[in-house]
């Protein structure tokens, strides 16, 4: 219990769980129906955190998370998680402090480096990310 308690902590989920009348004995539908889309991705979250592999794929894992969520999971992913993490995203601020970022445009590879590398160096990524941040977060 005690590693389904932290995975739900790192996963950002343990708020909503503790809410829950049943708690982390709470029914969940088939298909997590009665858990919001970005709760439904949180427990996703924990039940993969609490396996403890080596590799996570998190394949677009992030999207119904609002910002600060996303926020604090990666963060939380950071501090907590001693494993390789590969994230498929969509969204600049998911992946803008990856250690190695791979930017692709129509099934080919349009770029890699870093967020402040690819900024420079690919006009895919540079587009993305100016349609996606403010100008205060593209100086950042």
């Amino acid at each position: 219990m005690d590693v389904v308690k932290k995975s739900a902590e790192i996963a950002q989920a343990k708020e909503f769980i503790d809410q829950l009348d049943e708690g982390y004995d709470a029914p969940i539908t088939q298909g997590g129906t009665n858990v919001s889309g970005g709760q439904r991705q949180r427990l996703s979250i924990a039940r993969a955190l609490a396996k403890q592999p080596k590799i996570y794929i998190f394949d677009d894992s992030f999207s119904a998370l609002d910002y600060k969520t996303d926020v604090n999971l990666r963060n939380a992913l950071k501090q907590h998680v001693d494993a390789t993490i590969i994230l498929v995203a969509q969204r600049i601020n998911s992946i803008k402090n990856a250690d190695k970022i791979v930017v692709l445009d129509k099934g080919k590879i349009a770029g890699i480096g870093t967020h402040d590398e690819l900024m420079k160096t690919s006009k895919v990524y540079l587009e993305i990310a100016e349609s996606q941040l403010s100008q205060e977060e593209l100086l950042r």
